[in-house]
């Protein structure tokens, strides 16, 4: 088992796809939109054919309006029967989670999380002023965990995690990052951004929108798909949108090379041309 990383439209997945067919390997996605149903376009995932010349993991897992975080990932990882696979995408925190492990949550009941959902930052404030200096007051998805726990236990978030340690569920594991300079990376994006145009990008995002009907998702207020939306509004001409999408998609490849830069220290860097041969002598 190893893990390919590197920037949005870098050429992880094409790779990965390569090198499962070679070895004879499945793959498990590391893309926190790749695994909502019905966002195909957006996701830039694989195509049908390619999920049925390679078996895949984490794409296509669950439905835009059902709720997944990194705990739900980590139990489609234990669920898959061999551990012959490629770790592939660029969530990294994805990746970081199951490397240094992540606690086991109290069980949260409907009523606890409408009661935690309104995400009072002052009172979390004084249940634990540790844990609530750590995030932001307009981080509403921290707050209502900090809160669910709280309303769980009886117990201030930080003491619960100090009695409940995180738990690594990988083994040490290779990880080997797609180095790509800004302007070839920029134009990467570019002919995505394109293809994905041609590929039907507004019919796919205006049936998301016509058939949930609540942009505040997660899969409703990721690149590609938000940007969309605001043009329905009229916010952008077409133009101005393709150029919002690659402006946006650009910000965050920066941002997962400043994160695998940063959380992943002994990764294998090299350009795309050369890393597979990397890959193959390594394993």
């Amino acid at each position: 088992m190893f893990a390919i990383i590197g920037p949005t439209a870098s050429g992880k997945s094409d790779l990965a796809i390569k090198l499962a067919k070679k070895l004879g390997y499945e793959i498990l996605s590391l893309d926190s939109l790749s695994i909502y149903k019905e966002v195909d376009i957006a996701s830039a995932k694989p195509s049908k054919e390619e999920l049925k010349e390679v078996k895949h993991y984490g794409i296509n897992e669950i439905y835009p309006d059902e709720k997944f975080d990194v705990s739900k990932f980590i139990e489609i990882y234990k669920k898959i029967p061999h551990k012959n696979i490629i770790i592939v995408g660029g969530t990294g925190f994805y990746l970081k989670a199951m490397i240094d492990g992540i606690s086991k949550m109290p069980q949260i009941t409907e009523e606890i999380r409408k009661k935690a959902k309104r995400g009072d930052y002052e009172l979390l404030k004084k249940i634990d002023p540790l844990f609530a200096s750590k995030i932001s007051p307009s981080d509403t998805y921290r707050i209502q965990k900090g809160l669910e726990i709280y309303f769980a236990t009886d117990m201030p978030p930080s003491e619960y995690f100090k009695k409940n340690p995180p738990l690594p569920v990988l083994p040490d594991i290779k990880i080997f990052e797609i180095a790509v300079d800004r302007e070839t990376l920029r134009k990467r994006i570019e002919k995505r951004t394109g293809k994905m145009f041609d590929s039907g990008l507004i019919d796919e995002v205006a049936y998301l929108e016509a058939k949930y009907k609540d942009r505040r998702l997660p899969a409703l207020k990721a690149i590609g798909v938000k940007e969309v939306l605001d043009y329905f509004n009229g916010v952008y001409d077409k133009q101005q949108l393709k150029q919002k999408i690659i402006t946006n998609t650009a910000r965050l490849a920066k941002r997962q090379q400043t994160f695998n830069k940063t959380q992943f220290p002994q990764k294998i860097s090299a350009p795309l041309e050369k890393l597979e041969d990397i890959i193959l002598k390594e394993i």
